[in-house]
């Protein structure tokens, strides 16, 4: 046989991911790998072992790292997992390299090729192989439906003999990949659903969905975007015009789902727990972001918190783990994807071409170094938080390209998509 192909079970025991599929599996077999499934690695995502070996993986155990030229994780390898992987294997996984120093460092020392998939840039050729984005879109359906099983009444409106039950109120805040997800889920549901961001852009997106735009629209909004699809920071004067705005907005609303998060950066407060407190008994926040830190003043990680005034703020951890039977689908294509562009098809193994733009984009360590740009004096220096966002940039999960995602977001979110859209998650 070949070179070696390695998938580990996730050490982590809330990641239910993997990081191939039956499907990928019998791609890569038959590009010549020897491809080695660790024992239940599916298991979380409703594989079987006998999946994997009917497509042609052999199953192996967590020591035959050892072995492999390349390993397909979902999240970045421990120290731990690092000292059985071989000099020189290259690892493909979500790494969440910022102020992870440390753990870079760990990488570098162990020798491996570390290519980190969330910094994929956002061109036509890498679109399928957009995690960000894959993720961020099941995300945004997930939010929904948690939103909806903790507000415990009916999402669309009903008319019987007994009496007209009212459409659920849905107000999504962001709106990058997830929040159009989001939005399209919340309609394909009944409810009744607004969104905002302050990035002009997006406000035709989110009425193609079937939703109402909210925003201050004056002549600094017409401006707020920046030729790369972000948004500007606003002036004091806008921030506060907007915040008062949202205020008056969310103390009507049934479920709000909150999405802004920018790799790198803690994620911007949108709701105060003066907000908060303004909602009815009974409503429900969906805080997205709460793994940076969250949106929502008051949310906890891993955790549905229940103000005093009987608001619950979900702030549930690894949200596309919580569809992972989806979720690792779409994340394994988008491994494969990426990892066919460095394979030598005609000698039948693994050919890094460090001058591709994909890889000198992802690639993290290389040789016993940090090679990243953006990384390389991080490792080498102290770790700096960089500063909060102000909570008007609402960009949720850095969608560059809105008109992309709203693709996404008008089809059944756990399809596979085509390699035609591409903004984030």
């Amino acid at each position: 046989m070949g070179q070696v192909i390695f998938v580990p079970k996730e050490v982590d025991a809330a990641e239910p991911r993997v990081g191939a599929s039956p499907d990928t599996v019998k791609r890569l077999t038959g590009f010549g790998f020897e491809v080695i499934v660790e024992t239940g690695a599916g298991l979380g995502s409703r594989i079987l072992d006998a999946d994997f070996q009917a497509a042609g993986a052999a199953i192996g155990k967590a020591a035959d790292v050892a072995k492999a030229d390349v390993v397909l994780k979902v999240r970045r390898p421990t120290a731990a997992e690092l000292k059985g992987y071989k000099p020189g294997a290259a690892v493909l996984a979500i790494m969440d390299p910022y102020g992870n120093d440390a753990a870079l460092a760990d990488m570098a020392k162990a020798g491996v090729t570390g290519f980190a998939m969330e910094l994929m840039p956002r061109i036509t050729r890498a679109q399928v192989m957009d995690v960000l984005s894959s993720q961020a879109n099941l995300a945004g359906y997930q939010a929904v439906i948690d939103g909806a099983a903790e507000y415990d009444r009916a999402m669309p409106m009903m008319m019987t003999a007994a009496g007209t039950v009212p459409a659920a109120k849905v107000f999504v805040m962001g709106v990058g990949v997830a929040g159009l997800q989001a939005i399209a889920t919340a309609r394909r549901l009944g409810a009744v659903v607004t969104a905002t961001d302050v990035r002009p852009a997006v406000k035709e997106q989110v009425q193609s969905l079937g939703a109402k735009f909210l925003a201050v629209e004056d002549e600094e909004f017409k401006a707020a975007e920046t030729a790369g699809g972000y948004a500007k920071e606003m002036s004091k004067e806008y921030q506060a015009k907007q915040a008062a705005l949202t205020a008056e907005h969310i103390a009507k609303q049934d479920i709000v789902i909150t999405t802004a998060l920018i790799p790198g950066r803690p994620a911007p407060k949108l709701v105060s727990a003066a907000m908060v407190a303004s909602m009815k008994a009974g409503s429900v926040i969906v805080d997205l972001a709460v793994e940076r830190g969250g949106n929502v003043e008051g949310a906890s990680p891993g955790e549905v918190v229940t103000t005093p005034n009987g608001v619950k703020i979900v702030g549930h951890l690894n949200v596309p783990g919580r569809v992972a039977a989806s979720a690792s689908l779409l994340y394994a294509k988008n491994l494969f994807a990426f990892l066919e562009t460095m394979i030598d098809k005609a000698k039948k193994e693994l050919a890094i071409k460090r001058d591709d733009e994909l890889v000198k984009a992802t690639m993290l360590t290389d040789g016993g170094k940090v090679v990243h740009p953006n990384f390389v004096k991080a490792v080498e220096e102290p770790h700096v938080e960089p500063p909060a966002i102000p909570a008007t940039i609402l960009v949720a999960e850095a969608s560059d390209k809105p008109a992309r995602a709203k693709k996404a977001a008008s089809k059944k979110p756990a399809a596979p998509r085509k390699p035609k859209t591409g903004g984030t998650a």
